[in-house]
C-alpha cells in the first residue's frame, strides 16, 4: 500500500484561460491593441522570477530549464527590471 495521494491538478493553460477571460471581463467593453504583450508580460516575469529562485539565481541553469538561450533570457530580464 503506497502513501502517495493521488491529486488532480488542474493544467496551466485552464489557469491562463480563466484569468484572461476575467481580465477581458474587467475591461468593461473597453479596448486593447497589445493583449499579447501584456499577457507576455503578466507571464514572462513571474516565471523567470520563480525559475531563477528554484535554480538559485544561476542564470545558466535557468535558460536551460526554461529551454531559451542564456543571452535571450538576460535580455529579457534586463527589459522587465529584473535583473
Amino acid at each position: 500500500m503506497s502513501n502517495r495521494q493521488t491529486t488532480s491538478h488542474t493544467p496551466l493553460r485552464e489557469h491562463v484561460s480563466h484569468s484572461v477571460r476575467r481580465y477581458l471581463g474587467d475591461l468593461d467593453g473597453c479596448g486593447t491593441n497589445n493583449l499579447h504583450d501584456v499577457v507576455m508580460r503578466e507571464v514572462e516575469i513571474p516565471l523567470f522570477v520563480e525559475v531563477l529562485n528554484h535554480c538559485e539565481g544561476n542564470q545558466s541553469r535557468a535558460a536551460d530549464l526554461l529551454g531559451i538561450h542564456r543571452a535571450t533570457l538576460r535580455r529579457k530580464l534586463r527589459d522587465y527590471g529584473i535583473a
